[in-house]
């Protein structure tokens, strides 16, 4: 018996040793500025079609290989690949593709933090596996987007649309406006993350909050059996601004988290339509063309949205 409490003890005192190394081991969590918004002076010239990583970080296509299934549980079938110059990229396929493309776009040139990413129209992913997912010439996979993953950017823990320390600003605010204006109904936590940058634009280390997955856009909003992703017709028939009662404006919504929508003041969605409005019909077609929609739908898309933008500008 005693043999065993000597054995006991020497078990429990080495096991706390090993507790206390891996603790004195463990790195802190990684500090910075938190930046969700940044004012974009330069936002009539701002490129929509190449988009935040511009044309010097587009992925080298000669020869792009699979590394392995980026299983996330979600709609879209996702892949995590290298390029011809060895950077690596998540690949995401299926209809979400598109939209994020646009969105994405839209949100970084309203001074938003966002992903890189590109669309790439036809692409051969060498190594993937079999996919039911719309094929193109020569056996590779259609409309694909590719999002960076830069060696020097950290992904952390996601963040909460209820509480987040942006909560109540007009930029969080215009950010939300911007959601429905988009018909984005995935407005769920496990969208979103935070992002460490080593070196952000400010010269010292950002952690950027960003809406890490924009796919269940420029559709419609409604329940499960109504809701649609990337049909730029039903975008384009749905309702925005309902109207407005005493100092809030009431948006046509619906989707998750619609409790997000219920405080939104006619300054705050004007204040982001403001900046919507200096976007010119041609960066906003940039924006839909990136993303590799038909003249006809760029078309559609752009009218669509520069009506909803003319609905913020204009509200009394």
């Amino acid at each position: 018996m005693g043999k065993r409490i000597i054995l006991a003890i020497v078990f429990l005192s080495l096991s706390t040793a090993g507790f206390a190394q891996k603790s004195k081991q463990a790195k802190p969590a990684p500090t910075g500025e938190r930046v969700l918004w940044r004012e974009p002076a330069d936002i009539e010239s701002r490129d929509l079609f190449n988009g935040p990583g511009g044309e010097s970080m587009k992925p080298d296509l000669s020869r792009v290989t699979f590394i392995k299934d980026q299983a996330g549980g979600g709609y879209s079938i996702n892949y995590r690949v290298r390029d011809g110059k060895g950077n690596i990229w998540v690949a995401k396929l299926r209809a979400e593709a598109q939209p994020e493309t646009a969105a994405v776009r839209l949100m970084w040139a309203l001074g938003y933090m966002t992903e890189i990413n590109y669309l790439v129209p036809c692409v051969r992913i060498e190594g993937a596996p079999t996919s039911s997912v719309k094929k193109c010439e020569g056996g590779g996979f259609a409309n694909v987007k590719f999002e960076a993953r830069p060696k020097d950017v950290k992904r952390l823990t996601s963040w909460q649309w209820a509480s987040n320390p942006f909560t109540g600003t007009k930029e969080f605010q215009g950010m939300i406006v911007l959601m429905s204006l988009m018909n984005n109904w995935d407005l769920k936590d496990d969208n979103n993350r935070i992002l460490f940058v080593p070196k952000g634009s400010g010269g010292g280390p950002e952690l950027q909050y960003i809406l890490s997955d924009l796919g269940a856009t420029f559709g419609k909003t409604g329940g499960f059996m109504s809701r649609s992703r990337n049909k730029p017709e039903d975008f384009a028939k749905s309702k925005f601004v309902e109207g407005v009662e005493g100092n809030r404006v009431k948006l046509s919504y619906g989707g998750k988290n619609t409790g997000l929508f219920a405080n939104i003041t006619v300054e705050q969605a004007k204040w982001i339509g403001s900046w919507l409005s200096r976007l010119s019909d041609k960066q906003l077609s940039d924006a839909f063309r990136a993303a590799n929609y038909t003249p006809d739908e760029v078309q559609l898309l752009t009218t669509t949205t520069r009506a909803r933008i003319s609905q913020l500008v204009n509200l009394r």
